[in-house]
Formats: structure tokens, sequence, C-alpha cells
């Protein structure tokens, strides 16, 4: 095995690069997580991770990824039968969706091109025509990592709003979190879904629930099984600053230093930031010649950038190369978009010069790969930089 100097570049959208004083603070010695040092430790956090969903009401903290959370808002607010109405945006939209048929909902999913966010429109029509009430929640992903669309939430809220719909919100902000500007209580959002290993700059193995006034009392009579996911336990042992089972207490010792990070340089700034970065990535894409997947320029998303290949070019051969001759992991096509796209991660403890050598190092494998690679496309991203 050849040994590779420098650092390893990990550009895919998740999990992101963990900043040493997080990796620092999770080395800390275990403690008693029914002990006064750990109720403090985990009163301060269940207060803190508030702002950065933009709430006051509480926050569920499970020891798990966000496949789980996503379980928890769907088993703590429906019951088995019940319809959610949920949009074709990408991957991990469809795995949420297959999720709900599992536990045993009906879902009425709406035909997308993965290339485009949830539509307010749709949404609109939708619940207009369902005066029986049957649509009890409507299922969104805010940032679809699988391809870089960032669906408008707020104008989801105004079109369920402007029917007179009670269905509730459920968003997932797995890879916006931390990284694009939401607003859990402004925006009217019942439950939002969230990892710890995207914006919030930490390893898998945490994941989150903000709810609502209204999702909680549709927790009272919420009939789908659940035990590990129940909101109820939690929410009791949590008031006394511990949990009902054994929490990830080392991943907490992180989440305490990540959300300091983000609190010191501001969230206003950090999502200026990444929309910044963003901006400068699709100015190298569109610089190589290339296109960007996301089509609608208010969906693009501050947290990745997803890159269609021409037709007769392999995307995984592109990514292939450039993890062989520069180090660098980029994100893979998934679903119908395997082979077709790769995906730019630049969310998380990420900055001018580390955008900078990963646009080289992708300008570069597209050069080997035989792509389009206008020397151009890089140019073009450092002057945005330099001069923003």
């Amino acid at each position: 095995m050849t040994y590779a100097a420098g650092r390893h570049f990990l550009q895919i959208p998740g999990p992101t690069n963990v900043p040493d004083v997080v990796l620092r603070a999770m080395s800390a010695a275990t403690i008693d997580h029914r002990g006064p040092e750990f109720q403090e430790l985990a009163s301060g956090l269940l207060r803190d991770i508030k702002p950065v969903f933009g709430t006051t009401n509480p926050v569920v903290i499970y020891p798990a990824t966000g496949t789980g959370a996503w379980e928890a808002a769907l088993t703590n607010t429906l019951s088995p039968g019940d319809t959610v109405l949920a949009f074709e945006t990408g991957h991990f939209a469809t795995l949420w969706q297959e999720m709900a048929r599992g536990l045993g909902l009906h879902v009425d999913f709406v035909p997308g091109d993965w290339r485009h966010g949830a539509d307010p429109d749709v949404v609109a029509e939708k619940l207009a025509a369902d005066t029986a009430h049957r649509i009890k929640a409507v299922c969104v992903v805010h940032n679809e990592t699988s391809t870089g669309v960032t669906s408008r939430v707020p104008e989801i809220r105004a079109a369920i709003d402007s029917a007179g719909h009670p269905a509730l919100l459920l968003v997932d902000t797995i890879s916006s979190l931390g990284s694009i500007d939401y607003r859990h209580d402004e925006w009217g959002v019942d439950v939002t879904v969230a990892g710890s290993q995207k914006g919030l700059m930490l390893p898998p193995g945490m994941s989150f629930n903000a709810i609502s006034d209204k999702a909680l009392n549709a927790a009272k009579t919420a009939c789908l099984p659940k035990i590990f996911w129940d909101w109820g336990p939690m929410l009791t042992a949590n008031e006394r600053g511990f949990f009902p089972y054994t929490p990830n207490t080392n991943l907490m010792y992180g989440l305490r230093e990540a959300l300091r990070l983000l609190y010191d340089e501001g969230l206003e700034n950090v999502f200026a930031r990444h929309a910044r970065h963003a901006a400068a990535t699709r100015a190298a894409v569109r610089g190589w010649g290339l296109e960007v997947l996301c089509q609608d320029e208010r969906e693009h998303s501050g947290a990745l950038t997803a890159v269609l290949m021409p037709e007769g070019v392999d995307a995984d051969k592109v990514r292939a190369i450039i993890l062989d001759r520069f180090d660098m992991s980029l994100g893979a096509g998934l679903g119908k978009l395997a082979g077709k796209i790769f995906r730019i991660g630049h969310l998380g403890a990420f900055n001018d010069l580390t955008l900078a050598g990963t646009l080289a190092g992708v300008q570069m494998g597209l050069a080997l790969a035989g792509a389009p690679a206008d020397p151009r496309g890089l140019q073009d991203a450092l002057e945005l930089l330099q001069n923003d």
C-alpha cells in the first residue's frame, strides 16, 4: 500500500470533515450518564441546540442516524392507514416515502425529474382537492442530498395555509441544517428531521426531531408502533437533563463544541459562506462547459453541487480517477443518477482555499477522464471568491 502524502480531501456531501477541536472534545473520558456532570452537559445541549433549528420548542436527540429520525417523525405523529403527501425530488425523498409505506401508511407520491424541488403549487392543488382531509402530513426534503436541489419550504407552508388544510408539515434537513437558512418556528414546520454528520460537523450517529406544539398534540393520538422512537419518555427524561436509555455521550461532547463554532461564526455568516462557496462551484461547473443538475435558480443548494456529465462520459470513472490521482472523494450519483452525475460537497468545516483545491482537483480529473474541462472553470470560481 503506497503512502499518500498530505491530507485526504473528503468532498462528499456528508459525512463531512470533522474539525480538530470537535474531535478533541469527543476524546474526553466517558462519564456516568445518570450523574450530575452528564445532567449539566445534556441540559445545556437541549437548550443550545434550539437556535440552529430556529425553534424555542423541544428538540429530541437520538443515538441514531438520520434514517432513525425519519422514522421517529412518522411514528410519533401518524396512525396506520393515514395518507401522507410526498414528492419525488431525489433518492432520499424516495427512501423516506418507501419507509412510510413500510410502516403501513398510504403515500401520495408526486413524480419528479430529480432536477426540481417540491412544487408549492402542487401542494396547494392536492390539499385543496382533499376536502375530507385524508392527507395527514406533507413530507418534504429541504435539501435533497442526491441532487443538490433545495425545496422552498416557506412557499410550501404558505400553500398548506392557503388550502386551509390541517396536514402536518414534516421536513428533512439532514443535509441543510447548519448550512442553509432554516427556520422551524417561523416557517410553521411541525417536525424537523436532522442528522449530525453534515452541517453540524460531527461523525454519523446522532439525529434530531424538532417538534411543534401541533405535532406534540398529534402524538397524543398517533397509533403507529414505537418504543425506541417514542417522544413521550424522551421528553419526560429530558426535562431533568437525562435520557430514557443510554445516550451517545461522546458525540454530545462534540456537538457542544460544534454548536460553539457555529454560534461564534454567527448563523447568518455560516449560511452566507455556504451560499458563496456554492455560487463559486456553479461558476466553475459552467466555466468547464458542464451542466449543474438543479434547473431552478431559486433552488440551488448551498451544501453541495451535483454535476451532470455529458452523454458518453461515466461520472464514476471521473470520480475514480480523481480519487486515485488526487486523493479526493466526491459523491456518487445515487439511484437513477448513478454514473450520470458526481456531487461536490462544500459544507461544514470549509473555507476558500479548501474549495479552490477541491475545484482544481476536479478540473484536473475531468481532463484526465476526457471530459470537458475548460480551464476557465477554475479561474471563474477563483475570481468570484477573490472579488466577493
